[in-house]
């Protein structure tokens, strides 16, 4: 199939003798205004742009940046004088594929529309296939997975914000990128942000970006990742875990569609759909004071539920059959079976990891196993006796403390022994504290651990 090629410059003449040279091996389009130009590339699904550098009064650059924000993949070629090429290199670093000097050079157009077009075709290639790993990862055939897709599909286009909700290693963030990757913003970034992750004194600079000198350390700008998802979606993960102070500057963000970096006075203008993924019950936390209800109505307009693996059980076998698959091939192994017994075993585990447990199990299987068939000896310890999963229940193990030690103390010791009792597995622990992995992790430097 043949390219649809655009040709943006004022002189008719130029727009003419390209058209003429091109079009028995290009869909071929012109236009002596740069304003119309924008409704073509709509219009007509263009590929590749040759667009003039100095259109009259109107600037490439800021064509180029108009045509970058309606379709990110567009390839745009600039046509500029010799004196322009710094001007062009700059628009290189905007986005622009390359540049050619003019009077135009047929012979070396031809060659560079080549390129583009080749690199056009490898760039949808690429495109199409993390769409496909994207839609592969995120499996399920229950009815309630069903409910799952149903509702992607009918809010990808849209740009309300959406909250997901549901237990560490249901598959939140990969189904913030299926609503990301098959909507309308799919050529625009991605950006997550883990608001557990993130040391809170760090996370409104991340998010928010700063000046140069808005604070010890800062020896250069940098846009948040709120800007930096311009055009595309902003993920928020974890988003229960992000502190009350910055939850109003988050909520003011998203109210007026605008950021001013740290240190700046400046406002920056926001085209960002906000998707955020919790595995609290937010609205428990709304009643206890922990989480703003102003802004939990902002980020649930549309809330998602995922269910846990224990309540869609008829999902494992398409679940472990993909991660069988997907660690052989990483591992460089042949393609193994699994044996009757060990199915059942990971059949009737009850996955309190969830998804990202399941396909943990069958990483170490696939690792440790030395024949063609993954045998039940090749699973974890604990599929075969899940009392010894400490993630499962509160320890039963006994400590010993005098009297007349202070609160810290008794917490530093507590949170040590769980600790060792869990193999320094953090989630693990955090689960049998009931606290948050942030405000573990937090104690874990405050108290040395």
């Amino acid at each position: 199939m043949k390219p649809n090629i655009l040709v943006i410059d004022d002189e008719e003449a130029i727009c003419a003798s390209i058209r003429f040279a091109f079009e028995d091996d290009y869909h071929m389009f012109t236009t002596t205004n740069p304003h119309k130009a924008l409704g073509l590339i709509k219009a007509k699904k263009i590929d590749i742009v040759l667009l003039d550098l100095r259109l009259g009064h109107v600037s490439g650059l800021d064509i180029l940046q108009s045509i970058k924000e309606k379709d990110a993949s567009i390839t745009v070629i600039m046509m500029t004088a010799y004196a322009s090429i710094e001007t062009s290199i700059e628009a290189i670093k905007k986005g622009a594929y390359y540049y050619i000097e003019k009077p135009i050079n047929i012979e070396k157009l031809s060659v560079l529309l080549l390129r583009a077009s080749q690199f056009k075709h490898l760039a949808n290639r690429l495109e199409k296939l993390e769409n496909k790993e994207n839609q592969r990862a995120f499996l399920g055939s229950s009815k309630a997975m069903k409910t799952v897709f149903t509702m992607i599909d009918r809010l990808k286009d849209i740009d309300s914000s959406v909250l997901i909700s549901g237990e560490s290693g249901t598959g939140k963030e990969l189904v913030a990128r299926q609503i990301h990757f098959s909507g309308k913003r799919k050529n625009g970034p991605l950006e997550i942000v883990n608001c557990a992750a993130i040391p809170e004194n760090l996370l409104e600079s991340e998010l928010f970006g700063y000046e140069k000198g808005a604070f010890t350390g800062a020896t250069a700008a940098k846009d948040g990742k709120c800007v930096a998802a311009n055009g595309g979606s902003l993920f928020l993960d974890e988003i229960s875990e992000m502190p009350l102070a910055l939850q109003a500057k988050l909520l003011r963000v998203i109210q007026e569609r605008e950021v001013t970096p740290l240190g700046s006075n400046k406002r920056k203008t926001l085209d960002v759909r906000i998707i955020s993924a919790a595995n609290k019950n937010i609205s428990e936390m709304v009643k206890e004071g922990t989480f703003r209800e102003d802004l939990f109505f902002r980020l649930n307009v549309i809330p998602i539920q995922i269910p846990p693996l224990r309540e869609r059980k008829e999902d494992l076998p398409l679940l472990i059959d993909y991660f069988l698959n997907k660690y052989c091939d990483e591992m460089g192994r042949e393609r193994k079976l699994i044996s009757a017994n060990a199915r059942k075993q990971l059949l009737n585990y009850h996955y309190p990891g969830n998804v990202r447990e399941l396909g943990n199990m069958v990483e170490y299987a696939v690792a440790l196993s030395m024949g063609e068939i993954i045998e039940e000896t090749d699973l974890p310890q604990f599929v075969h006796h899940p009392a010894d999963d400490p993630s499962l229940t509160t320890t039963t193990e006994e400590i010993t403390m005098p009297l007349g030690l202070s609160m810290k103390e008794v917490e530093k010791r507590m949170i040590a022994a769980t600790l060792k009792y869990c193999n320094e597995h953090r989630q693990k622990t955090a689960k049998i504290l009931k606290i948050s992995e942030r405000s573990l992790r937090d104690k874990i430097k405050i108290y040395d651990i």
